[in-house]
């Protein structure tokens, strides 16, 4: 039954402490997660909230402070003993195991069936948890052929058999598309109407006002705030992330157009994109909007030469160019920021320093062939400073780094480039609101500077309010170029489910 508040709560962190170096990662923190309840916990990238998930799930342990289940003080030693206590966590990539089927991976932890696996019983138990779920999947199905969000099931499913008592979901829905989100919305309900207390973690704030019963915030490893949902605004919220008013989170500031950097005439690729045409200019932020699949991300990594267009025309400072390769679209000046940071934006054992200079390494070796690697920190540290990367020092693990300070490595690491356009594909996806703001700060001094934008973004609000021009796409066509200053989000988004509109610029 949801909680009726007057249940004490099953699991309370009491004055947690955890230090990783120089970085106090949290600081005296208490929180109360009760039965039958969605607490929601709200925090910038760094606040100290994953620190907190891996030690409620035993992977990390706290140098001060306790933790109680049912009012009695409890060690978590590994998560293992977590899940032995009904701790358990889904996240935002599902881990399951690809070759297995679907009941193996929901009863893949569980050492109590013993040396022989009765596989008959384990098929009809992983299809008696999935019905109490309302969910239909073929639990004989390998786990590869699954959407993220049945995959995301399955993760809940192997929680329930593990009798869960705390859930928690971290980032579960950044990868999931509106429908799906929808159902793990429905699963997180009616795993609150069973007794389950489930901290939910998330950027979206639409999605913590839709599915939270009780808001928490962390900033700089303390706990803020604690409030029951109506009694939280956006504003207070932010605000409470943040320690400040947060009213410029999407300010542009207004430039002065320059010249004609570069034109895209009829540029095409075989059952990709066809018939895109679109002129930057300096000092300009040009928005790319359109719904998933629309080919946007597409027609940047073709004008960076990942995956060239086979006909069409590219004319940079007047001159038509051919780019085939990433090396060649550098040489002209041009630079792309995917969206994917994780697999192919940044290494992760690397170093700060490391992940910045490696795309101009030859700029940092000596006569002889070595690595100057006092150049090579000189540049991370400029960057440290311009782009305000906290971080220990440059010589720390990018992996290791929040979500918003990786972001600000990879923006480094092709500003160093020296680009004339810049292309960046959906820059601030998964970093809080105050990472948010200091990206579209570094957009507005690029764009002082005279640098060229093309900014590739699902937010809508984003591309509303950054962009100069907005090119919009579908189904890898172009649907129209629209000024800033005449449009809405319903003509963009009426636009990019193939709708003509009056407001269309002729360009």
């Amino acid at each position: 039954m949801p909680n009726d508040g007057n249940t004490p709560p099953v699991l309370q962190i009491k004055n947690i402490s955890k230090r990783f170096d120089s970085t106090q990662a949290l600081n005296n923190v208490d929180l109360e997660l009760y039965p039958g309840e969605i607490h929601a916990l709200l925090g910038e990238n760094g606040a100290g909230k994953s620190t907190l998930i891996k030690i409620m799930t035993g992977v990390h342990q706290p140098d001060l402070g306790e933790i109680l289940l049912d009012g009695k003080p409890i060690h978590i030693g590994s998560p293992v003993e977590a899940q032995a206590m009904g701790i358990a966590a889904i996240y935002q990539e599902p881990m399951v195991f690809p070759d297995l089927n679907v009941a193996e991976n929901i009863f893949i932890t569980h050492q109590s069936r013993g040396m022989f696996v009765n596989w008959k019983k384990m098929s009809i138990d992983a299809e008696q948890i999935l019905s109490q779920l309302g969910v239909k999947l073929d639990v004989g199905m390998p786990a590869r052929g699954l959407t993220l969000a049945a995959q995301q099931t399955v993760e809940i499913a192997k929680a329930i058999s593990l009798k869960v008592r705390v859930l928690i979901m971290d980032e579960p829905t950044a990868s999931l598309s509106a429908h799906e989100v929808a159902q793990l919305f429905k699963l997180a309900r009616k795993l609150r109407d069973q007794g389950v207390a489930i901290l939910f973690i998330s950027h979206r704030m639409e999605e913590i006002f839709e599915v939270a019963d009780r808001v928490t915030v962390f900033r700089d490893g303390t706990r803020i705030s604690t409030r029951m949902i109506n009694e939280v605004t956006s504003e207070s919220a932010i605000r409470d992330m943040v320690g400040r008013d947060v009213a410029d989170f999407f300010a542009k500031t207004v430039g002065h157009r320059g010249d004609l950097l570069m034109s895209v005439r009829n540029l095409h690729k075989d059952g990709v994109f066809t018939g895109i045409n679109f002129d930057t200019y300096h000092g300009e932020v040009l928005g790319f909007a359109g719904l998933v699949g629309s080919g946007r991300t597409d027609v940047g990594m073709a004008l960076f030469g990942v995956e060239p267009s086979d006909s069409g025309e590219i004319i940079l400072d007047g001159k038509p160019q051919k780019i085939n390769n990433p090396v060649h679209a550098m040489k002209l000046g041009i630079a792309y920021m995917t969206e994917d940071r994780r697999q192919i934006g940044l290494s992760m054992p690397m170093s700060i320093t490391k992940n910045i200079t490696l795309p101009m390494i030859h700029k940092y070796l000596s006569k002889i062939g070595l690595v100057q690697t006092k150049k090579e920190e000189e540049t991370a540290e400029y960057y440290r400073e311009r782009l305000s990367i906290r971080t220990p020092t440059v010589h720390h693990e990018v992996g290791k780094l929040s979500g918003g300070n990786q972001q600000k490595v990879m923006l480094s690491k092709w500003l160093n480039t020296n680009p004339r356009l810049l292309i960046l594909d959906e820059p601030t996806r998964g970093v809080d609101v105050g990472a948010k703001a200091e990206v579209h700060h570094i957009i507005n001094d690029l764009v002082a500077k005279g640098i060229s934008i093309i900014l590739i973004s699902s937010d809508m609000t984003e591309i509303l309010a950054m962009s100069d021009r907005i090119l919009v796409m579908r189904e890898g066509k172009q649907m129209g170029i629209y000024n800033c200053e005449d449009v809405t989000q319903e003509i963009i988004l009426t636009a990019a489910m193939g709708q003509k509109t009056d407001t269309m610029e002729n360009a």
